[in-house]
């Protein structure tokens, strides 16, 4: 019998990151920082319209491209944030969570063999999903001097002919990394005087710490360079739910929306309704959210300060990327121990690239409570260590 696999597919890596969620759930009173998802419930004005959605038998197709209300609300809700106008009717699709639209994105941009570039550390489906788009992954490696920011001599280091987009994940999953408005400028000047385009991931948008998150869209000539990509599990607590968006240019989108017609049909009804709430009436549960996770990302830089583990102040996120190369040790081995001696779950930094050696990725969606007893572990982790290698 003929293979009936793709080759491309089976050269692909699971994620890094599932081998650790398996080990915990065979653990007993294991505890996990490394999930990245909300420990708050989606709030109940929300979950509460999607239930009125079902009561009141609204459980059709939605168009293709999504609920026409949800599309306006996404529109304003883009402009008033970061003042840019985009066509509810031909700029915007409602997507199964922000992944889908990273996914159809590069597939209806991306050529065989034309190269996208991708920073790393990085969300772990960028370079595979580019790599289903029969692109060619560049690897653009960030750097802890540079608090993990992307600059543009790095672009300019990686740009060839094949050169067709940029993937730019900011705020940053794993590192919690930002990029401000004149880091963005920066690489905007490269972008236009390369002629590229940029998949511009911004599902952390509404949570940063350090002022307001600004998109590259915004930028002078970048709206028709940039898809704008967001969605609602990280801000709203609404993961289960599915839900993302895509904006950018008319001509691109269009291609994008036959890919999801085609492999979609549409997102889930009911979240769709659920999403017109939130973004109509959710600002103060984003508010209150938000000022929860600063408190346990402070009190994390705090206890990394006070146990000498190496940390730079992320500023976006919910994730911090301690170093751990004082133990001489790789990413994994960290990780494995820790999860087995002590019963708590990180993730190693390579799951993000491999790049991310020398570091794990440590989430703080969780309580303030869970986090301290985690810490507590740490702390007694990394001085065992250091009596060994002592």
């Amino acid at each position: 019998m003929r293979n009936p696999l793709a080759e491309k597919v089976v050269d692909i890596r699971p994620s890094g990151i599932r081998k650790f969620f398996d080990i915990v759930s065979e653990m007993e009173d294991a505890i996990s920082l490394g999930v990245g998802e909300p420990d708050f419930d989606t709030p109940w004005h929300i979950r509460d319209e999607g239930i009125y959605s079902l009561e009141k038998g609204r459980t059709f197709y939605t168009s293709n491209a999504g609920l026409k209300e949800l599309k306006m609300e996404i529109c304003h809700y883009i402009k008033r944030t970061q003042g840019i106008e985009y066509d509810y009717n031909h700029e915007t699709i409602v997507t199964v969570g922000g992944s889908e639209a990273i996914d159809i994105a590069l597939r209806a941009m991306i050529n065989p063999g034309e190269e996208v570039l991708i920073p790393q550390p990085s969300y772990v489906s960028y370079e595979p999903c580019a790599i289903l788009a029969n692109a060619k992954p560049v690897i653009i490696e960030l750097k802890a001097e540079n608090e993990f920011r992307l600059t543009p001599q790095e672009v300019l280091d990686a740009v060839t002919d094949k050169t067709k987009a940029l993937i730019l994940p900011f705020p940053n999953n794993p590192t919690g990394a930002i990029m401000e408005k004149g880091d963005l400028e920066e690489i905007a000047k490269v972008v236009i005087e390369k002629d590229l385009f940029v998949i511009s991931d911004e599902i952390y948008a509404e949570l940063t710490y350090n002022g307001a998150h600004v998109s590259i869209a915004s930028l002078p000539g970048m709206q028709e360079r940039t898809i704008l990509i967001n969605g609602f599990s990280k801000s709203y607590a609404m993961t289960g739910w599915r839900l993302g968006y895509a904006c950018g240019p008319k001509i691109i989108m269009e291609q994008m929306l036959k890919i999801h017609q085609f492999a979609i049909m549409c997102a889930p009804t009911t979240s769709q309704y659920a999403a017109v709430e939130a973004l109509r009436n959710g600002e103060e549960d984003v508010r209150q959210m938000r000022e929860a996770y600063n408190q346990r990302r402070r009190y994390l830089l705090y206890a990394f300060q006070e146990m000498g583990l190496e940390c730079f102040e992320p500023f976006g996120a919910f994730y911090v990327f301690p170093c751990i190369k004082e133990f001489g040790m790789t990413s994994e081995e960290f990780a494995d121990r820790f999860l087995r001696e002590e019963k708590v779950a990180v993730v190693p930094g390579t799951a993000f690239g491999a790049c991310g050696e020398g570091f794990v990725r440590i989430s703080y969606a969780y309580s303030l409570e869970n986090l301290k007893v985690a810490i507590g572990k740490l702390k007694e982790f990394v001085d065992r260590l250091r009596k060994e290698k002592a």
